[in-house]
């Protein structure tokens, strides 16, 4: 016998798990959340988090309606009103302008931990939200009528629907028996932030380059973050650098573009795989955000598509009619919906990633080559931005 029973149990109080759970406020059913531990006070200095999203205009609007975005304080967001990639030839490039595609910005760049720490108010404030916190999971049994969940301090409770939100390593996926294929890139994505010499104009610049994709990311004032994909090896070598060292490094790999670099934030580095789950779905089991998958972050889409995956969840969950939340034939409902989104981003960043990571001379000529054709046609440019920013 549970402890307690829920309609909903969402396994994971990340950004897209706790998105969920505010999402489903207010729709009639019980939820539960359950996190290991909460996030880590924000800090009472003024620095900056290098863990940074581009939060796309559709997440922007979901979190809106969740009554979370119009918390973010506005000096620690950052509008990118364009985008300019280089290829690895020195002349290849392509640019996006969220003027002439007639929008308002292309994304905005939010902290992690400053967007954490308001779904995570927003959540303890919640009434019809049941936070289990700390809660590890140890067990999870699934049944026709619900699924059963206990926790490692003996507590139990039993729900409908399990969803998990617990990460690219998902403990429920695996307990679900839900297999997923994981193509590890071999590289790990470095991160830090630094103030720069040059004002950059609310603009995002990207390049492909041999040793891999070096991204600058506008932050609010004179300062950037920088994601760069490389080889394990080179990683370890950014990291041990002195700060002037990588300033110079960083400084150099972006062709000098903002000027002389200073390091304002430790650099930190994360592995890169591709994780694809055979399915989304089955019955009282749904998969979202790096639970349901992950791309290679060049494309910065990856947080979006959490929020894409909660967004379209609840859709399905509030208009289920007199269905059961967990019933396998409404869940599939959500897998149809965001299937071919997910796929299309894994392709094209995976296809990307192949690309330009491949020395032969007649790819380097077809990629580059591909930038500049596209750089000249400006209707499958905004098709393009459309696209990806989620404007829905």
């Amino acid at each position: 016998m549970s402890d307690q029973t829920f309609d909903v149990a969402i396994v994971g109080a990340g950004l897209v798990g706790s998105s969920l759970a505010l999402a489903l406020r207010g729709t009639g059913l019980s939820v539960a959340l359950i996190e290991a531990r909460p996030p880590p006070a924000l800090p009472h200095d003024a620095s900056w988090d290098n863990r940074i999203y581009a939060i796309s205009p559709g997440s922007a609007n979901f979190l809106e309606g969740l009554g979370t975005w119009g918390e973010l304080p506005a000096e620690r967001i950052e509008r990118i009103e364009a985008m300019a990639i280089f290829g690895d030839d020195g002349l290849a490039r392509l640019d996006f302008n969220a003027y002439e595609a007639g929008l308002g910005e292309l994304a905005y760049i939010a902290e992690s931990r400053e967007l954490q720490a308001i779904l995570w108010r927003q959540i303890v404030a919640a009434s019809d939200v049941t936070l289990f916190c700390p809660g590890e999971c140890a067990a999870l049994e699934i049944a026709d009528k619900a699924a059963n969940l206990t926790l490692r301090d003996g507590r139990t409770l039993s729900a409908k629907l399990i969803v998990a939100a617990d990460g690219a390593r998902s403990w429920v996926r695996s307990q679900a028996g839900i297999e997923a294929h994981d193509k590890d890139y071999r590289q790990l994505g470095v991160v830090a932030n630094f103030t720069t010499e040059h004002p950059h104009h609310g603009t995002a610049y990207q390049w492909f380059q041999p040793e891999g994709v070096l991204a600058y990311l506008p932050l609010p004032g004179n300062r950037i973050s920088i994601v760069w994909s490389v080889q394990q090896a080179l990683a370890n070598e950014l990291l041990q650098l002195s700060p002037a060292a990588l300033c110079e490094r960083v400084a150099l790999a972006g062709k000098m573009q903002l000027g002389v670099l200073e390091l304002i934030t430790s650099p930190a580095a994360f592995p890169l795989h591709l994780i694809e789950p055979r399915q989304l779905v089955k019955p009282r089991v749904a998969l979202i955000g790096d639970a349901a998958h992950q791309v290679h972050p060049l494309a910065g889409q990856g947080v979006n598509l959490g929020f894409g995956d909660a967004r379209e969840l609840a859709t399905v969950l509030m208009n289920r009619g007199a269905r059961d939340v967990g019933d396998g034939l409404l869940l599939r409902r959500y897998e149809r919906a965001r299937r071919e989104e997910i796929f299309a981003m894994a392709v094209a960043t995976d296809g990307l990633q192949g690309l330009f990571n491949n020395a032969q001379p007649l790819l380097a000529w077809a990629r580059n080559m591909g930038l500049s054709m596209t750089n000249r046609f400006t209707w499958i440019k905004h098709q393009l931005v459309k696209q990806a920013l989620g404007n829905h």
